[in-house]
Parts: C-alpha cells; structure tokens; sequence
C-alpha cells in the first residue's frame, strides 16, 4: 500500500487531526489562568510562567523546525503529543511555582515541536499529487474547525465546572484532568490517522535520526538565510512582533479585566467558559469569512484588514467600562483573529517549498512566542503602576502598526499568477 494519501483523504485526516489538538484547549482556554491563581500564584508569577512558555519555545523552535524537515512530520508530532501529556500531568499536581514553571517549560517543548508539522504534512501531501496547488481555502477550514472544536470544548468545560463531582478539589480541576486525558486521545490519532509522503525522508529509524543530527545546523542556517534573503518572508514573520501585543490583551488581560468588572476570580470564572466558548464560535465565523474575502479581495488584504480591525478591536476592550461591553468587544476582536490567522499561514506558505516548509513555519512560531515572553511582563508592568485598561489600550495601538508589513506580501500578491485552489 501507498504511503501517500490522495488530497481528499488527506484534507479529512488534517480536519480530524485539527479536532483532536484543539477540543481539549477548549476544555482549558477559559480557566488556566484562573488555575494559575486559584492554586496560589499571583498574577506576576502566572505571567512569568507563561513567559517561560515562550523562552523555551524561542530557544528550540527553529532546531525542532529542522527536525520535523529532516526526520518527518509524524514523528514530530507523535512526541509532541507525549510531551503535551506529561506537561499537563505536571501543571495538574504543581504544589509550588517552581513546579508550575517546570509545567509551563514542558509546554514550551510541545509547542515547538507542535508548531508546523501537521500543516507541512498536510500541505506536502497535496503538493505531492497537485504541485503548486494553493491550501488557503483549506487553511481557512481548518481555522473554521479549529475555532469550533475549542468552543465547543469550552461549553462542556463549562458544564465540567457547574457539575463539579469532585469534592476533593476544586470546581476546575476535572476540566484539568480531561484535558491530558483526551491530550492522549490526540497521540493516539497522529499514530492511527498520519501518513507521511517518503519524499525527504529517510526510511530507517536509526538513520533518519542520524540525519536529522547533521542536517539541523543546515536548516537553521538556512532558516535565517532565508529571512535575509526574502523580504516578504521577513516581513511576515515580523508582524508576529507587533500582534502578539494584541494576543496579550484579549487572551492574558481579558480575564483579569473581567475579574475587576465583576468583583473576584471565582465569578470572573464562572462566565468565562460560555465567553470562551462564543468566543472560539466567532473565531470559526471569522475562519469562514477570511476564506469568503480572500477570494473576493485577495489573501493580503484579508490579511492586513483583518489585523487592523484586530488591534482596534484591542483597543476597544481597554476602553469599555462595563462586563456586557468588554465581553462584546472581546467576541469582535476573537472574530477578527480567527479571520487573520488562515491568512497569515496562507502568506507563510506561498514562500516555503517542501523541504524547508516546516522551518519557516517555526521561524513565524519562534518569533511570535519570543514576543510573547518579551512583551507579556512589561504590560504586566504598566498595568501594574497604571491599570489594566492601560496597559490593554497600550498594546492594541502597539499590535495594529503590524498591518504595514503585509505591504511586501501584498505587492507579491499582485505579481503572482493565479494558483489552482485546493
């Protein structure tokens, strides 16, 4: 039998694979910061656990970029999703911060290694037997499925958390514990659904690993080569910088906000699963429409219009005053990013070829997550000596300057003869 699926199959197993990563983030979205405090860390501590997230991904995105290159997609993938599993364990049983740094390093590693395989392979697969066929109608799909996957993950959490039948813990704890159970679930179906394309890789365990040694210091040089010799790759992965700013404020701040507007954690917690879950309901909505715009407009300006109105839409919840608006501007916002995000990775993709594909999408995570622990504690900072609303207003303004560098990608765009939709 053929190692190569055809796209359709593929197209399903990348869906499917889609649903199993993200329903159980739904389960978790709407409360782990909350789980951070509630188990006694304060709110500098949980922004500095999450900033070790970043720092560890920073340090070995491009290498496990090179990696998945040079060893493969699926393998990559499957210990991912065994590092996922022990990294929830982990932040589940964390009796101190020290272990709850230690929970949020692990989660680190698996978001290097997570970051890129699955879409290369997808991407790849369909190359195979289509070559230069355009994946961002399928990107926006995923996107779609993605976002409700995590919604509807959110509502049972939500449900998880008003049923409570563990005595023994707290009201957010079997939400936890779902979590990494179904964190399993997901190993299982890489192993059981993934089938890799032997295009550049080697068949032989112990010589793909062999490989796999010599041949990342090559792809990381190549990485940067590739940022210094593509300006529209370059710019691309610079606007992580300046929306990560934004990523801030409506996945870090939103909850704490809401807390000050509703008087405590514990009722700030009990709206933020159906909040969640509407949330991610809006992302797929936005998800669909980049997919409607993009083919009326172009993916560019889907893209730049899209971080524009995100930013604003940034803006607007350090602004409001009340639960009701912050919460409606909130679900605008997670709209807009559900819309930028398929975009983005449409733009990503159009400048990789198949053996550096994963890599460029790891130098993007790279950036992002890198940005995420540079900008989270000097926010945490202003809002600590200003206020939140401060700080939310000061990052939206920050993330919509990124927009300007789709200029290059768009003028590429417009260049580029017009590809074969997937």
């Amino acid at each position: 039998m053929s190692d190569l699926l055809s796209p359709a199959a593929a197209r399903r197993a990348f869906l499917l694979l889609t649903v199993a990563r993200w329903f159980p983030v739904g389960l978790v979205v709407g409360i782990f910061t909350l789980w951070f405090v509630e188990r006694g860390l304060t709110v500098a501590q949980t922004l500095l656990a999450f900033s070790l997230t970043g720092i560890v991904v920073f340090v070995l995105e491009l290498p496990t970029g090179g990696f998945a290159d040079a060893l493969g997609r699926r393998p990559v993938l499957i210990a991912a999703a065994a590092v996922n599993i022990v990294a929830g364990a982990v932040l589940i049983w964390a009796p101190a911060f020290w272990a709850f740094a230690l929970g949020a390093a692990l989660q680190g590693v698996f978001r290097a290694l997570d970051s890129g395989p699955l879409e290369a392979w997808y991407v790849d697969t369909v190359h195979a037997t289509e070559p230069g066929a355009d994946v961002d109608q399928t990107l926006a799909t995923e996107g779609t499925v993605m976002g409700a996957s995590m919604a509807i993950g959110a509502v049972v959490s939500g449900g998880l958390v008003a049923w409570h039948p563990l005595s023994s813990g707290t009201a957010l704890l079997l939400p936890m514990v779902c979590w990494v159970s179904l964190n399993a679930v997901y190993l299982l179906a890489i192993v059981l659904l993934m089938r890799e394309p032997r295009t550049h890789v080697d068949t032989t365990g112990l010589r793909r690993a062999a490989v796999s040694a010599r041949e990342a210091p090559g792809v990381i040089r190549d990485g940067f080569s590739l940022l210094h010799h593509n300006r529209v790759l370059l710019s691309l992965v610079l606007v992580e910088v300046f929306w990560t700013a934004a990523l801030v404020v409506f996945e870090t701040f939103q909850p704490l906000r809401l807390a000050e507007l509703v008087g405590g954690e514990e009722q700030a917690g009990a709206l933020m699963g159906p909040v969640a879950a509407v949330g991610w309901g809006v992302f797929a909505l936005g998800s669909a429409l980049a997919g409607f715009a993009s083919g009326r407009i172009g993916v560019a300006r889907t893209a730049i219009l899209a971080r524009v109105l995100n930013g604003l839409g940034a803006v607007t919840m350090g602004l409001v005053a009340g639960p009701v608006a912050l919460i409606a501007a909130y679900l605008l916002t997670y709209g807009l990013h559900g819309t930028g995000e398929p975009m983005h990775s449409s733009l990503l993709h159009r400048e990789a070829q198949a053996r550096n594909r994963a890599t460029v999408l790891s130098m993007n995570s790279m950036v992002f997550f890198i940005s995420f622990a540079l900008l989270g504690p000097p926010l945490g900072l202003l809002a600590g000596a200003t206020s939140t609303q401060v700080a939310m207003v000061t990052a939206g303004a920050f993330s919509i300057l990124g927009a300007f560098l789709y200029l290059p990608a768009l003028r590429a765009e417009r260049a580029r003869p017009v590809a074969v939709p997937s």
